[in-house]
C-alpha cells in the first residue's frame, strides 16, 4: 500500500480467527476497528467512514447483505471498498452482483497471503476508479501527481508533456458541451494511440481535467510523439466544425468578458519538461515549469509544442 496516513479499516465479524489474521496485516499502517455485531457498527460507519469495510455474512444479529446495501445506498459512502466473507460457497442471493455493490469477497478458509492480496487489490482498484476522469476514464490528478513524484524520487530520466486545447471555451460556447466532450474523447484517443506506438511499457497518460492532459515518455521519443499527436489532431479536429466555420477557418463567439470575437479553429499546445540527471525535485516544480513553457507554445495560434531546454542540461 502506498498511502502515507494510517488507514482505518472496519471488520464486522464474530470470527476470532479472521479477526486475528487481519489485524496482523500491515502493522502500524492500518488501524482495525472490529465489531462482532452489525448493528453496533452502523452508527460508526456513518459517523466515521472507514477506508475499507469487511463484512462477515454470518453475523448473529443482522443480514450482512442488508448492511452492505445500507452503506452503499448512501452516495457519500458508496466509494468505500466493501469485501464480504463467505463460508466456502457463494450463496445465490449475492451471485447477481448487479443487485449488491461489493468490491470483492473472501471464501473461507482463506490464507493470510490471499487475504492480504485481495484487500490490497480492492484498495488500489477503488482509488483508481475514484480518481479516473469520468469522461475519458484516464487517470486523474491524484494518480498523476503520485506517478510523477515517484519517478522524480527514483531519479528516473523522463520527459513530461502537458497538453491543452487552444480556443476550447469558444468551441464549447458555439457548439455546446456535448460536442466539446466528443473533442476531448478524440484527443484522449489520439494521445493513447500515439503513446502505444512509441512504447510498449512505462508510458503514462493522464487527464488533469477539462482540456488538460499529460503524457510521459523517454526523452529521446517525446519530440516525435508530440509531432505525431499534432499531426493526427490537426487532421481530425476540423471534422467537428460545421462546414461554414471550417471553410472560414474560424468561429465567431464571445470571450470571457462577453465580447464577440473571431476565434481560430481548435489547436493543441504542448509544453515538455525533462527530468535529466535528477534536476526535478518535486511535482510542483515540474508543473510550474510546464506552465511557463506552455505560455510560449500558446503564442502560436496553430498547434505546436515547446521543449524546455533548460531542463535537458
Amino acid at each position: 500500500m502506498y498511502q502515507n496516513r494510517t488507514q482505518n479499516y472496519f471488520l464486522i465479524s464474530s470470527d476470532p480467527e479472521l479477526k486475528s489474521m487481519l489485524q496482523a496485516l500491515w502493522p502500524g499502517k492500518v488501524q482495525w476497528n472490529v465489531f462482532e455485531q452489525g448493528k453496533s457498527a452502523i452508527e460508526r460507519i456513518f459517523n466515521d467512514p472507514p477506508d475499507m469495510l469487511i463484512v462477515d455474512l454470518s453475523l448473529p444479529d443482522l443480514d450482512g447483505i442488508e448492511l452492505v446495501k445500507l452503506v452503499k445506498s448512501e452516495n457519500v459512502y458508496r466509494q468505500v471498498p466493501v469485501i464480504v466473507c463467505l463460508q466456502d460457497t457463494i450463496p445465490d442471493e449475492i451471485y447477481d452482483f448487479s443487485q449488491i455493490e461489493i468490491d470483492d469477497f473472501f471464501l473461507r478458509p482463506i490464507s493470510t497471503e490471499e487475504a492480504q492480496a485481495r484487500l490490497n487489490l480492492a484498495w488500489h482498484r477503488s482509488t483508481r476508479a475514484l480518481d479516473a476522469n469520468p469522461l475519458t476514464k484516464l487517470p486523474g490528478n491524484t494518480t498523476i501527481i503520485h506517478y510523477i513524484q515517484e519517478l522524480i524520487d527514483k531519479k528516473s530520466e523522463f520527459a513530461l508533456a502537458y497538453l491543452d486545447l487552444d480556443n476550447f471555451k469558444a468551441f464549447n460556447d458555439k457548439y455546446g458541451f456535448s460536442r466539446g466532450d466528443e473533442v476531448l474523447n478524440m484527443t484522449a484517443r489520439i494521445i493513447v494511440n500515439t503513446i502505444k506506438t512509441f512504447v510498449a511499457e512505462n508510458g503514462f497518460i493522464g487527464h488533469i481535467g477539462g482540456d488538460d492532459f499529460v503524457f510521459i515518455l523517454s526523452p529521446e521519443k517525446i519530440e516525435l510523439a508530440c509531432q505525431s499527436i499534432i499531426e493526427n489532431f490537426d487532421s481530425i479536429v476540423p471534422l467537428f466544425f460545421d462546414a461554414e466555420d471550417r471553410e472560414r477557418g474560424y468561429i465567431s463567439s464571445c470571450d470571457r468578458q462577453g465580447n464577440q470575437h473571431e476565434f481560430p479553429l481548435l489547436a493543441v499546445s504542448i509544453a515538455v519538461v525533462f527530468n535529466s540527471g535528477g534536476n526535478l525535485e518535486h511535482y510542483g516544480q515540474a508543473s510550474q515549469t510546464a506552465m511557463n513553457v506552455k505560455k510560449k507554445a500558446k503564442q502560436d495560434p496553430k498547434s505546436n509544442y515547446v521543449l524546455d531546454k533548460r531542463t535537458t542540461t
